[in-house]
């Protein structure tokens, strides 16, 4: 049976484990001081066009996403996010166990709205509610779409005027980079974002994130927070040396564009077959919309995510690719969905 529930089910692209295997018995200093980590770092500043911005590495999104935010935030202060982000949805209450509070804002798409920002900042008007004083948002978002350059200025003019701090989860950022309707370049988030993420775990590492802070206030102790957070690796080497790998000959780029490709394919494939899509993607997550009978036959041969129950013999499920993605899986897939 296959599977199509993540993108992390797989370990990491054939260059990570070669090196890892090469770098294997070389001593290293620890926790992320060595010179593997200060190769990946400059790589990482190199593509970004951004040599000024600090960049931390993490094993995991849900433990960068909480020492981004415990850093920056204020004991009284709490961060927006979309009803549907990955912070308010899928990480068990890890931000407000920090003490911060997620407060949810007007959303399409998967997307926050500049509207519902304003709206909720007038809402915390005064001491005895909390301050609103982050944006968190993901790219791509939970339900596959992507922001387009003008949303991010959109946002980042929003966030200067009320004084807030943007965050973006980088999660799956090869993929809304690779994304056909994306029009952000890897500089263009330096313009536009305070503090973000690039994902690994997601996108072709065996673990680990990057984060890129770009705001000079919020750099100063990061690594006090990474440490008290229980984030600081004491094998660091082994992050740097994945990133590294993923950022020489373009290949965190590449192996995100093969997980896009064949989940359009998939998607495209569902359309053709009359099928009903509960949010259009771009990029490698799509959510289809099926009849309770097709789900359970899909299931005998395929493993997939359930999303949401839409009525009483129709359920929309959700399909992930990955960099290891065969084309030949999803062209039999295909051939057995046409069958049902």
């Amino acid at each position: 049976m296959y599977s199509f529930c993540n993108d992390y089910s797989e370990g990491a692209i054939p260059m990570i484990m070669e090196r890892l295997q090469e770098f294997n018995k070389k001593q290293n200093p620890g926790y992320g001081m060595d010179e593997i980590c200060d190769k990946a770092r400059g790589k990482i500043q190199e593509v970004l066009q951004c040599p000024t911005c600090d960049i931390h590495f993490l094993v995991g999104g849900t433990q960068a996403n909480l020492t981004v935010i415990a850093s920056a935030l204020r004991p009284y202060e709490a961060v927006m996010a979309a009803d549907s982000g990955h912070i308010n949805v899928h990480e068990t209450g890890a931000i407000e166990a920090s003490g911060h509070k997620v407060v949810i804002v007007d959303s399409a798409d998967g997307k926050v709205s500049v509207e519902g920002i304003y709206e909720e900042v007038r809402r915390h008007c005064d001491e005895h509610m909390v301050k609103p004083k982050m944006v968190y948002i993901s790219d791509a978002t939970e339900l596959g779409s992507v922001y387009r350059k003008a949303e991010l200025q959109a946002l980042r003019k929003t966030c200067d005027a009320l004084g807030l701090y943007l965050f973006m989860d980088g999660a799956r950022l090869g993929c809304a980079l690779t994304a056909s309707d994306n029009d952000v370049s890897f500089a263009d988030l330096c313009k536009y974002i305070d503090v973000f993420s690039i994902g690994g775990t997601k996108n072709g590492a065996l673990f680990g994130e990057a984060v890129v802070i770009v705001n000079e206030q919020l750099k100063k102790d990061f690594r006090y927070m990474i440490k008290q957070r229980g984030g600081m690796l004491a094998k660091g080497w082994l992050l740097g040396l994945q990133f590294l790998s993923l950022f020489e000959d373009d290949q965190y780029r590449k192996i995100a564009a093969h997980a896009n490709a064949m989940a359009q394919k998939l998607q495209t494939a569902f359309v053709d077959c009359g099928y009903s899509l509960f949010a259009k993607s771009s990029t490698n997550q799509i959510f289809v919309i099926l009849p309770n009978e097709v789900i359970k036959k899909l299931e005998k041969e395929y493993a997939f995510q359930f999303w949401e129950k839409v009525d009483a013999t129709h359920t929309a499920m959700r399909f992930v690719t990955s960099w290891a993605t065969p084309e030949a899986v999803i062209d039999e897939f295909i051939t057995y969905l046409k069958q049902i």
